[in-house]
């Protein structure tokens, strides 16, 4: 295994495999090692998941750890608004399959994008979330440098809510139709909830998971880019114990 460890401009500590399996087992076993140093601390922990197909390799892989899962509460970080609620796209689902419904979590809290109450459900969420600090973000990175759904448009690092609605701009659209999750930019929502950037980067840890040839880009303007708001992800370079675990291909233009 071939790994390339650095600093870039700040704390961020980038770690490169060959391939997207050795990163995947590496970000879980980060992750799992993680939540075993935090159990020894306290009774319980609180780890924020994205759902997206970059994160496959890593869920797959942590789900094959020793953690207590009884002793996790679980939230995730994004979601449609309008989908169907069984449909396969939601992120809900999308984690309640691959993770959330193969152990008995201590909790699990879904955000809900069919309610028609949509402000109510933000400050819900958000209530939930100080009532359980996060300790762990699992993240990725999208295509145009989002975290969760803060697009460069909507981006705020100064956000005064832990939760919004946000239009989705068409390359984050398009993001997930090249991610075989929809399969036109017509089926895809216009409008999504998501955790905002404070509440994400709240997490003492951070381990951000992004794979494959069209993520290059977003992570060269991850390292090398300022910190503003049109690229969203650099504000990672200011988070004091962040993790970012690349591919080669992802890797390809650092």
């Amino acid at each position: 295994m071939r790994i390339a460890n650095f600093k870039k401009k700040s704390n961020l500590d980038v770690r490169i495999f060959e391939n997207r399996r050795l990163m995947g087992n590496a970000a879980a076993t980060a992750v799992a090692d993680r939540i075993k140093v935090l159990m020894a601390e306290k009774k319980e922990v609180n780890i924020i998941f994205a759902a997206a197909p970059s994160q496959n390799e890593m869920l797959e892989a942590l789900c094959k750890s020793d953690v207590e899962w009884g002793r996790i509460n679980a939230f995730h970080m994004d979601e449609y608004i309008g989908l169907d609620q069984d449909a396969p796209q939601g992120f809900g689902n999308f984690l309640k399959l691959r993770l959330f419904d193969r152990f008995s979590f201590g909790s699990v809290h879904y955000l809900n994008g069919q309610t028609g109450r949509i402000e109510e459900e933000c400050e819900r969420y958000a209530l939930l979330l100080k009532s359980f600090p996060p300790d762990i973000v699992c993240m990725g990175i999208g295509e145009n440098g989002h975290l969760a759904f803060n697009d460069p448009p909507v981006a705020n690092f100064n956000d005064d809510t832990l939760v919004k609605v946000v239009e989705l701009d068409d390359i984050c659209r398009q993001q997930q139709v090249n991610d075989g999750c929809f399969d036109t930019l017509d089926e895809v929502p216009l409008r999504a909830l998501t955790l905002t950037i404070p509440a994400l980067i709240a997490a003492d840890h951070i381990y951000c998971v992004v794979p494959g040839p069209s993520k290059a880009k977003a992570v060269d303007n991850t390292l090398h880019k300022p910190v503003e708001r049109r690229y969203p992800s650099t504000i990672l370079r200011r988070h004091p114990h962040c993790i970012l675990f690349l591919d080669e291909q992802s890797a390809s233009l650092i």
